[in-house]
């Protein structure tokens, strides 16, 4: 147990809480690591959370099926990922402008649609409810670990996957192979036959599936509904969590439980009575992302290709 102002925290509850705050940072940064080791910079990842957030609360609230919304979270990321790649990598333009105006764009749709729709019929259209909690039989019972580990949703459950899965698939598979060496010298992957071009776009696209999930794990995996803005710069705290990861899943991962519990920190420094300014509080989970960012500013290099339009000679 933790003490403060005279309360006490579980520890259990705290660390629950931040990975389940840092759930959608991890699968934005999952998508950057991806995106970035195929050579596509993804500025968008706040823009395709925002999506997966917006058409799962919807597709779950009109269809009754919270299965159904996780697909369709699947699919906006998917869409958006999909515009990022077409115009950065078959128009050439700039990545990051193509970033910045698709996050624009989404905030822009999903709010006008929030405010059209969803606000005055929010029972029929948002209204999904939250993924129920699924303990593994036996693992759950385990003291900390199983309430932790295994008494979470499915949400989480695909993250703890997912995390390994990509460092295989990126480090110990050709497909891996092929991916970063696009991203390093697509010039050299193109002499020997690979289709630079495709493999970034169809590479970034479905990394935009992983972003789109995030999206759900903030709706169906929490709040139980959309609400506007709700990624709230996750999506760029994902990107930095890219950068202190070195472009590793796992570090990546680890950074971003890093935000999440200096995230849980603040809720309960609010919930404990401590004697902290809120507003002071509230900018813990930002500055401590900041600074551990900004310690690494010239230490860590990414993908040499990474931003850079592929023209075939």
């Amino acid at each position: 147990m933790f003490t403060g102002a005279g309360s006490k925290v579980p520890v259990v509850f705290l660390i629950s809480g931040s990975i389940a705050l840092a759930t959608p940072v991890i699968f934005g940064a999952l998508a950057g690591v991806i995106g970035e080791r195929v050579g596509v910079v993804n500025i968008a990842i706040e823009g395709q959370l925002l999506a997966g957030a917006f058409v799962s609360a919807v597709v779950a609230s009109l269809t009754d099926s919270l299965t159904l919304g996780l697909i369709a979270a699947l699919i906006g990321g998917a869409l958006v990922s999909m515009v990022l790649a077409a115009f950065s990598i078959k128009y050439l333009v700039d990545q990051i402008i193509v970033g910045v105006v698709l996050n624009a764009l989404v905030i822009g749709l999903t709010n006008f649609f929030y405010a059209a729709v969803l606000n005055d019929n929010s029972q029929e259209t948002n209204f999904p409810g939250t993924l129920p909690f699924l303990p593994i039989p036996l693992l759950s019972d385990i003291p900390v670990i199983g309430a932790v580990l295994f008494d979470q949703r499915i949400t989480t459950y695909l993250m703890f996957v997912l995390v390994p899965l990509v460092w295989f698939i990126l480090f110990k598979t050709k497909i891996g192979l092929r991916i970063r060496a696009v991203g390093e010298h697509p010039l050299a992957a193109d002499t020997v036959g690979i289709n630079v071009n495709r493999t970034r776009f169809w590479t970034v696209s479905i990394a935009g599936t992983i972003a789109g999930l995030g999206g759900a794990a903030l709706t169906l995996g929490s709040v139980g509904a959309f609400v506007r803005e709700m990624s709230a710069g996750q999506g760029f705290i994902a990107l930095a969590c890219v950068i202190l990861g070195r472009w590793n899943p796992w570090l990546a991962a680890l950074a971003a439980l890093l935000f999440g519990f200096s995230k849980n920190f603040r809720i309960f420094a609010g919930q404990t009575g401590a004697d902290i300014p809120p507003d002071l509080i509230a900018m813990v989970p930002y500055l401590v992302t900041l600074v551990a960012v900004a310690g690494l500013v010239g230490r860590v290099v990414g993908p040499a290709a990474a931003g850079k339009p592929y023209v075939k000679q």
